[in-house]
C-alpha cells in the first residue's frame, strides 16, 4: 500500500468488516499463503475489484476472502483514522490520478525498452547519473 503505508514501519489497525465494504475501503484478504492489504476500487455483486495504491493490475476478490478492513494507522507516533478529512482527500486524489500514473508507468517502460534495444540505455544512464544495470 505504498506510498500510504510503509511495510515494517507503520502500524495498521484492522477491524472486522460490518457488512459489505465500500469503494475506497482498504481490505485485508488472503491470497494463497500471503495476507494482502489493497484498496477496493469497485464493489460488484459478490466480489470486489481491488488494487494496491502503487500497483497497476487489479484483481477480483470474493467476499469470503476478506478478513478485515483498515480502520486507521500509526506513523511516527501519529495516529490517522480512515474517517479523517485529510485521509479521505488523499484517497480521492490518489485514485483520481491513477490513469495518469498508469500512463506514465507504461510510457517509461516503453522508453526504457526502446533505449535498451537501440543500445543507448547506458549512455542515458551516464548522462542522467544513474549507474547499475537497467
Amino acid at each position: 500500500m505504498l506510498p500510504m503505508l510503509r511495510q515494517e514501519r507503520d502500524l495498521v489497525v484492522i477491524e472486522k468488516p460490518h457488512g459489505r465494504l465500500k469503494k475506497y475501503d482498504v481490505a485485508l484478504y488472503r491470497r494463497g499463503e500471503a495476507y494482502v492489504l489493497h484498496r477496493v476500487i469497485k464493489v460488484c455483486a459478490d466480489c470486489y475489484l481491488i488494487r494496491g495504491d502503487n500497483t497497476y493490475a487489479s484483481e477480483t476478490v470474493p467476499d469470503e476472502a476478506v478478513i478485515g478492513v483498515l480502520a486507521g494507522f500509526r506513523r511516527k507516533g501519529k495516529e490517522y483514522s480512515v474517517t479523517q478529512q485529510s485521509y479521505r482527500c488523499y484517497v480521492r486524489f490518489w485514485t483520481l490520478i491513477y490513469p495518469l500514473r498508469a500512463l506514465y508507468f507504461r510510457l517509461r517502460r516503453f522508453a526504457v525498452r526502446a533505449a535498451r534495444r537501440t543500445g543507448i540505455l547506458p549512455v542515458i544512464k551516464k548522462v542522467l547519473g544513474k549507474g547499475g544495470k537497467g
